[in-house]
């Protein structure tokens, strides 16, 4: 796997690193259970009492449970159910677990993990439900089918809320299915989408104020263009930390990332998904540091990414790839949920069937900063076309050292455009030495980048520019001492150049001065494909007389000129 990120392999053998990412970070623990189920419905993080909470939502009757899990992924008990069990939410006060089941929302106490009441919904159903807390109130979605019945794009799907023991339909209706998002940061904001649809449906994405007794109905908005392209396939929604963004996994574009205000477009988005990867989930950390990003791609393409909240911090994100026969290959829809504090990321994987596993990630807690410091140097100071280039300095990286070698990346700018150089690793002390061969002459300007990781922020970007001069040539000449008129002169020599090869067909300017100083132009020589060539020459005059062969030089190397003295004795 290539590209920006630290990438990690979950398979059976570990965590390894792989790829070439621009900077690593130090590795976050991870462990994973096996999920005793086929389906998945629903996950919960109780952060009071410190459980994950997580449902089938098979589509079938008969008695089921709620598995519980502590926060380092052990099973703990289970919430017995008599139909099974599909969506869930805590209330505002984290003192309930509101569990739907095929006829009902059933409440359990979590502190004593006991069913506490139930409040009975208006049809008996397998399509399973979403469930949210907003407003003090419980709010859940309805799909009156059943069986195959349950994913078709033309079902209908009501919004109801509970009170006290009996439902109350809201009024709000659509087709396919309806997913619903709440939470803390903005205690009395439901939002609902629509899922499931189709295409064709152009499905939308609203959010309520459920402060009053009624649902009042905010910002909604539609992504399709005037060519119905672009329509929203959602997956999983999330709000901000501090409430002021929500973001969309959408299967057909990635994450979105909008102004809970009116739904517009954040000024900032996050990076694109690797190719192939489809968006599936989406969580923040109640802390508000980072954001999870889930995915469905296939082999080591990445199948999540933590990063941080803000989009404008260009902090290189982990990736990680779940390809592992013990560890899934993709992130559920609705399968991520954090710890309050950030301090861990729950991560439901499947394997595309029956086998489902939690994964329980504990990136680093704490961030510091780094920069680069010194000049920069480089080797040669006056660089040539074609030659190999060192720039040399030192990044300074506080807190704990790394666990792997981070990287810096450069990028050359010259008259041609940008472009990519190959990332330079950091050595223990600091020091890197970033190594590029420059294919054209004049001013070029290289900036050199670290991008962060996951414990350090990244450095402020540094420049250095060069004058990239043309190579040098050289040509050496062999001659004999003496020579005849009638047996005539012989030099044999050999061109040589720096950087870019020679092209071919070179012709060599050759003249003879005799001793009385008349200079004359000899027949040109030819330089074979191995740089040598020959002078062949009839004095017409004895003593001494001097050979000088000259290259002209060419786009990228200089020229060059060498002399040989023949003494003509007869």
């Amino acid at each position: 796997m290539t590209g920006a990120a630290l990438a990690v392999v979950l398979g059976s053998a570990g965590l390894v690193a792989v790829g070439t990412p621009a900077a690593y970070a130090a590795t976050p623990s991870d462990e994973a259970a096996k999920l005793p189920i086929s389906t998945f419905g629903a996950m919960v993080v109780d952060n009071a009492h410190e459980r994950v909470y997580v449902t089938d939502g098979r589509k079938s009757s008969g008695a089921s449970q709620v598995w519980v899990y502590n926060f380092e992924g052990q099973r703990v008990g289970s919430l017995a159910t008599d139909q099974p069990a599909s969506g869930m939410a805590l209330s505002a006060d984290g003192a309930t677990l509101n569990v739907s089941v095929s006829n009902r929302i059933v409440a359990f106490d979590t502190a004593t993990q006991t069913k506490s009441g139930a409040s009975y919904t208006p049809y008996d159903v397998e399509c399973g439900r979403d469930v949210a807390v907003a407003g003090g109130k419980t709010w859940f979605t309805e799909t009156p089918y059943t069986g195959s019945y349950c994913d078709r794009p033309d079902n209908a799907a009501d919004l109801y809320g509970v009170k006290d023991t009996s439902f109350v339909n809201t009024g709000w209706s659509s087709q396919g299915r309806l997913r619903l998002e709440a939470g803390p940061e903005a205690p009395d904001r439901l939002v609902m989408g629509q899922a499931g649809a189709g295409n064709e449906a152009n499905a939308f994405l609203t959010t309520f104020d459920a402060s009053g007794e009624t649902l009042v109905r905010g910002p909604q908005r539609r992504f399709a263009d005037a060519e119905g392209k672009g329509a929203l396939d959602l997956k999983d929604i999330a709000q901000s930390a501090d409430g002021k963004r929500i973001a969309v996994a959408d299967a057909a574009y990635g994450t979105r990332l909008l102004d809970a205000a009116d739904l517009s477009d954040a000024p900032a988005a996050y990076q694109p998904l690797a190719e192939g990867a489809k968006a599936s989930a989406v969580a923040f950390s109640g802390d508000g540091k980072y954001v999870a990003r889930g995915a469905v791609a296939s082999g080591s393409t990445s199948d999540l990414l933590i990063q941080p909240a803000d989009p404008a911090d260009g902090t290189t994100p982990i990736e990680f790839a779940f390809e592992g026969e013990l560890d899934g290959s993709r992130v559920v829809p609705q399968g991520l949920g954090w710890a309050k504090d950030g301090s861990r990321l729950f991560a439901v994987t499947s394997d595309g069937g029956s086998s489902h596993w939690l994964h329980v990630i504990k990136p680093p807690a704490a961030q510091y900063d780094s920069r680069f410091s010194g000049t920069l140097s480089t080797t040669p100071a006056k660089p040539v076309v074609g030659e190999p280039l060192g720039i040399r300095g030192k990044l300074e990286l506080d807190g704990p050292a790394p666990a792997e070698p981070v990287k810096v990346e450069a990028v050359r700018k010259d008259a041609d455009g940008t472009t990519d150089v190959a990332a330079a690793k950091v050595a223990a002390d600091g020091s890197f030495t970033v190594l590029d061969v420059p294919d054209r002459l004049g001013e070029a300007t290289y900036t050199l980048r670290f991008l962060g990781d996951v414990t350090h922020r990244p450095a402020e970007d540094v420049t250095v520019t060069v004058d990239v001069a043309k190579a040098a040539t050289a040509i050496e000449l062999t001659a004999p001492a003496e020579a005849t008129r009638a047996g005539g002169v012989e030099i044999t020599g050999k061109l040589t150049g720096q950087g870019r090869a020679l092209p071919s067909g070179i012709s060599l300017k050759v003249t003879r001065t005799d001793r009385f100083g008349t200079t004359g132009e000899l027949t040109s020589a030819s330089v074979a494909a191995d740089g040598t060539f020959k002078v062949r020459d009839l004095p017409s005059k004895r003593g001494r007389t001097v050979y000088a062969v000259s290259y002209e030089g060419d786009a990228l190397h200089t020229g060059s000129s060498a002399e040989a003295t023949v003494r003509v004795i007869s």
